[in-house]
Formats: C-alpha cells, sequence, structure tokens
C-alpha cells in the first residue's frame, strides 16, 4: 500500500520554490508593492496574451468575476441567464445576485452544457448564457455561438475549471463577450490565497470593469464614475501567478500525460465510465483539472479507494438545485442527477507520479474484478 493524496500542494509548489521566494522576497521586502503595481498589470497582459484575447482584468476571486461579468452588462431584475446546475453554486449565486432569474438546463455525458436543452430553454426574458467549462473540458461552443447569435444573447464562458484547455484550437476565455478565471489554489493555475480574472475584447467593457474593480473610480482622472466595488487581485498574487504562468503548459501537459495513463489502464472495465474523447487529439484539448469516473457503484469505489489510502473528491453529491434554501426546486435535470451520484474525481496534480497512478488503478481493477 502507499498513502495518495488528492491534492498535494506543497509537493506541487516545490520545484518552483526558488523563483517563488524570489518574487516574494521583491514584492514584499523591496518594494512593499501590495495594491494595484505593476506585477498585476504585467500579469494582466501575460494572462490576456496566454488566452488570446486583448484585455485580462484581475479581481479578488473568481465569483467577483462572474459578479462584475453581469454587473457590467447591465444584466438584472426581468432578466434570465441560462446555465448548469452541474456547477459550483458560485456560477448560479452570481445570477441571483445581480437581480436576475437563473435557468438551468441540463448537462450530456461530457458534464457540460447539452446543446439540446439550451434552445428551448430561451425565452424573451434571457439575457444570457453561462457555459461552464468542467473538469478541464471546454463546451460545444460553436453551437453555443450559434444560438447566441440567433436569439442576440451575451455569452459569459466560466472558464474557472479550463485555463489553457482548447476548443478548435481556440482558448477557454476567447469566446465570448467576456470569460471569468478563478485562481483558487486546487485550480491548474493557482495563486497562494484566492483570485480571479475577467478576460475580454470589449475595450470600453475593459474600461468599465477595471473601475467597477476599484470602487467605481478612474483612478487617473480622479473620478468617481458610479457605485462600484473593492475587487482587485492583490499584487503578491499576480506576482506569484506571473511566475506559475510560465510553468503553465508544462503542468499542463503533465496532466495531459497522467490522465492518459488512467485512460489505457482503466480501459475495458465493464460498468466504469472514463472522461469523454480522447487524451491526445481532436476537436478538443483538454488539461484535466479533473478526472472523473462514473459508475453505478460510486460510493462502494469511494470507500474501497480511501481505505487504501487513496484520496477521492465527489463534487457535488447534492446537485445544486437539490439545496431547498437556493429556491431551484423546480427544475427537473435528469442527466445531472444521475451524475451526482455515480461520478467520482481520482487524484490528479502534476507532483502525482506513474507509480502512484498505477497502484490507483490496480486498486480500482481489484475492486471491480469482485
Amino acid at each position: 500500500m502507499m498513502k495518495v493524496l488528492f491534492v498535494d500542494l506543497p509537493q506541487q509548489i516545490l520545484p518552483y520554490e526558488k523563483e517563488l521566494r524570489q518574487v516574494l522576497d521583491s514584492v514584499i521586502f523591496n518594494q512593499a508593492d501590495f495594491i494595484m503595481r505593476q506585477d498585476l498589470l504585467d500579469f494582466e497582459q501575460a494572462f490576456a496574451e496566454f488566452i488570446g484575447v486583448k484585455h485580462a482584468v484581475g479581481v479578488a476571486n473568481g465569483s467577483d468575476a462572474l459578479n462584475l461579468c453581469l454587473k457590467v452588462l447591465g444584466i438584472g431584475p426581468g432578466n434570465e441567464v441560462i446555465t448548469v446546475s452541474h456547477t459550483f453554486v458560485a456560477t448560479i449565486a452570481a445570477i441571483h445576485h445581480a437581480g436576475a432569474t437563473p435557468v438551468l438546463v441540463d448537462v450530456a455525458n461530457d458534464y457540460n452544457m447539452d446543446i439540446h436543452r439550451l434552445q428551448e430553454a430561451i425565452t424573451p426574458r434571457t439575457k444570457a448564457i453561462m457555459p461552464v467549462h468542467l473538469n478541464g473540458r471546454i463546451c460545444d461552443m460553436d453551437s453555443i455561438l450559434e444560438i447566441a447569435k440567433e436569439y442576440n444573447l451575451h455569452v459569459i464562458e466560466d472558464s474557472a475549471q479550463a485555463c489553457g484547455a482548447t476548443y478548435r484550437g481556440k482558448k477557454a476565455g476567447s469566446f465570448g463577450i467576456l470569460s471569468t478565471n478563478s485562481f483558487y489554489p486546487f485550480k491548474i493555475l493557482g495563486c497562494f490565497g484566492d483570485g480571479g480574472m475577467i478576460t475580454t475584447d470589449n475595450p470600453d467593457i475593459n474600461y468599465n470593469l477595471r473601475c467597477l474593480r476599484d470602487n467605481g473610480q478612474d483612478r487617473q482622472k480622479g473620478d468617481i464614475l458610479f457605485w462600484g466595488w473593492n475587487s482587485r487581485l492583490d499584487n503578491l498574487q499576480a506576482a506569484i501567478l506571473l511566475v506559475m504562468l510560465k510553468h503553465l503548459p508544462d503542468i499542463i501537459k503533465r496532466r495531459r500525460m497522467l490522465a492518459e495513463l488512467y485512460q489505457t489502464s482503466l480501459s475495458g472495465i465493464p460498468g466504469l465510465s472514463l472522461p469523454q474523447g480522447p487524451v491526445t487529439t481532436g476537436t478538443y484539448y483538454d488539461v484535466f483539472q479533473n478526472y472523473v469516473l462514473r459508475t453505478k457503484r460510486r460510493d462502494d469505489l469511494v470507500k474501497h479507494l480511501n481505505s487504501n489510502d487513496i484520496g477521492t473528491l465527489i463534487s457535488w453529491p447534492v446537485p445544486t438545485h437539490f439545496h431547498k434554501g437556493l429556491g431551484l426546486t423546480n427544475f427537473v435535470l435528469p442527466n445531472t442527477e444521475s451524475i451526482s451520484r455515480e461520478v467520482v474525481s481520482l487524484p490528479m496534480h502534476p507532483a502525482l507520479s506513474d507509480e502512484e497512478v498505477l497502484y490507483i488503478c490496480d486498486v480500482i481493477k481489484t475492486f471491480f474484478s469482485r
């Protein structure tokens, strides 16, 4: 037996210790640069270039990124925004906090928005579509953009789990009028606390977002233009993220190698579904924020894995729309509800060794051979 953690942050950041210590020393002790300084500007520019957009605006966290996107587009009471239940509650919460109405549609077997359910959910009150790129895979953006164009709807991407993923060669965050990202430490690109980013190609939206995140003020002009928020990405976190962004291609490459090892070792087991699509080729270039298994024997499998010192994660054992306090119980989403009963995420991070992955696979094979 060996102990395999679901996430091992100390080991994940260890290869970059020297670079990170230099950055920490520079920002904290040499410059004392903490709020809205050059490191933030440099990271915003580098991140925009990485995604392939014109503008990136650093904010305090991924939730604020979603909130500010809805605000800057003027979405509020009387409007509806279509998204999914199979996501972290923050996605839906942003719609609620804007005063708009969340409209939830089911997901397909790749855990992303079911395009066939999307169009039938549109009403005259629909203002935007908020697709969530889950587990490191981008939604079917060709279909979403086509539907959005037909009905004159905004598209706001929730790219928190898909940083670096591509669909037909374009990166997550480069499709909609706006996109959001989270730099929570467990994300593919994570900082040492909370952090978020909004990307856009629209210069007017970029300007308004920069004012919105800084209490509604244009600092250069000395004007307060409207009511805003205090939601700025800390300069220290931006400096850390700038270091990690340089290594992101290698981090993604390692995740995909681990996913391929899982895929090869676990293929062909009756009653076990693996992530859809090829790991190395095709329309989708997945980055594997999570490596997700699906089986009707999920709960027993989790007990078996945990008893063998293997960490696991069930992201949403209860579908978001089942929580009575949210007032979303009017939605019936059969696949979302089935998925919540059947999926589990295995360890997936760049510090994971091949030997650990093969050990996990052996334990899983033993379970299904019973």
